[in-house]
Order: structure tokens, then C-alpha cells, then sequence
């Protein structure tokens, strides 16, 4: 049986699914540490520095490929829409 629907996608929906998997795989990564992974991911956000981000796990290379700006973007969608 064929299916002669059309998906739709939504770049928008899509970016926003990757950047909540990378926050979550850095999350999990900087916990396994033992930091305390939202004061570090603040720290990254509010000032640009790698550093504040383990390299565990590939971590830091994650969120750096990701701009801050949209990070902070979905974490703000995320939280006003509950």
C-alpha cells in the first residue's frame, strides 16, 4: 500500500529538536563530572567561554557548534510554552 500523503517539515522544529538533544547531551556530560551542569551552561551563555563546558563526552565541541543566541532562544520557547 502505497502512501500518497505529503510530509511536511519544518526546518524551524528541526533545528530547535537538535539544539534540545545537544543541551540535554551536555547537561548529561557536565553531570557525569560532577559539575553543577546549570551554573556551568549559564556561565558558557552569559559570557561566550568555552571553558565553563567539560570537554567530556565531546561537550564542548557540541555547543560550540551551536550559536548561543539560538540556544537561548529555544530554552526561552521551551519555558513559556508550559
Amino acid at each position: 500500500m502505497e502512501n500518497d500523503n505529503t510530509n511536511l517539515y519544518s526546518i524551524e522544529e528541526f533545528e530547535e529538536q537538535l539544539v534540545s538533544n545537544i543541551l540535554s547531551d551536555v547537561y548529561l556530560a557536565l553531570e557525569e563530572r560532577g559539575y553543577n551542569a546549570i551554573n556551568q551552561l549559564v556561565g558558557y551563555l552569559m559570557s561566550g567561554d568555552p571553558g565553563y563546558i567539560s570537554s567530556h563526552k565531546e561537550a564542548r565541541k557540541k555547543i560550540c557548534g551551536v550559536d548561543r543566541n539560538k540556544i537561548i532562544e529555544v530554552l526561552l520557547k521551551d519555558y513559556l510554552k508550559k
